[in-house]
């Protein structure tokens, strides 16, 4: 899931800080197995295609990592572009991409995106950067590169829902969701909830993702509760395994004009689920 606890040191490339993901960076095999594990019944896709449809359109993906998601973009959209910080995984989301035509992959960070102003149609960014207060430099750069009229989509995981929430709480002691929901709507956002399901191949798949997401301590305790309800025995490979993941689906429209300050832009034109906001064109 990416998160950046506040003990993860972080780097500074060109005066830029950049936030290492304690999961992807070191343990791309588990990852890889975390993100086929996820939304098998593609709850978060269909939240996300019924703000804005994509086909078409030009996307921006950022911290694509290894390109999982660029795929899936790529299929109907007319071009996409994924940005990652870490080089290693640019260089394994090129290879992962290297036969799209309409796809390319490009180092850089949420800070300062290494693309033109209004060139993007759809600027999707999935449990990278983005969680509440302290991501509006990577806000005001997505704002930057949407075309009037286009769709920042952003998510992120509900840290209320149980049961893998419960576990999050307990590695982030001070993370508040309601704080990081209050923030996003600040900020013209609207959200929709969705509750997904993780399917895993058997536990031993289950217990190498848990393990590079939590502590030592909670992902035992997680492993425990998954084996519990899944009613799984102490050996692996018994049967597959079923997890409820909850997520947060944020989007915002950019206006398509200007926006005189303290009024809002209607999004009576927009697609379903946008909300009116009071941003200008460019962020402040």
């Amino acid at each position: 899931m990416r998160w950046f606890p506040r003990s993860v040191p972080s780097f500074r490339r060109g005066g830029d800080e950049v936030l290492p993901s304690p999961n992807i960076w070191y343990y791309q095999k588990a990852y890889e197995v975390e993100n086929r594990a996820q939304d098998v019944d593609d709850e978060i896709w269909r939240v996300l295609a019924e703000h804005r449809d994509w086909t078409g359109a030009d996307v921006l993906d950022i911290g694509c990592g290894d390109g999982f998601h660029l795929p899936r973009f790529a299929a109907t959209a007319r071009s996409v572009l994924g940005v990652e910080p870490h080089e290693p995984l640019v260089r394994d989301a090129r290879h992962r991409v290297g036969e799209l035509p309409n796809v390319e992959v490009r180092q850089g960070r949420a800070q300062r995106l290494p693309v033109p102003d209004a060139a993007f149609d759809v600027v999707h960014a999935r449990t990278a950067y983005f969680f509440g207060p302290g991501c509006e430099p990577g806000l005001r750069e997505a704002e930057r590169v949407l075309r009037p009229g286009g769709t920042l989509m952003i998510v992120d995981l509900d840290v209320a829902s149980e049961p893998y929430g419960n576990w999050m709480r307990q590695d982030l002691p001070h993370y508040d969701p309601p704080g990081v929901e209050k923030f996003f709507a600040r900020q013209g956002f609207g959200c929709r909830k969705v509750m997904t399901r993780w399917l895993f191949e058997d536990a031993a798949a289950m217990e190498a993702v848990l393990k590079i997401e939590f502590s030592a301590p909670v992902a035992a305790k997680a492993i425990a509760e998954v084996r519990r309800l899944n009613e799984v025995s102490s050996g692996a490979g018994e049967q597959r395994v079923t997890l409820p993941v909850g997520y947060r689906v944020h989007t915002r429209t950019k206006p398509t004009g200007l926006v005189v300050p303290g009024h809002s832009a209607s999004s009576a034109d927009g697609p379903p689920g946008a909300v009116s906001s009071s941003a200008s064109p460019r962020m402040p």
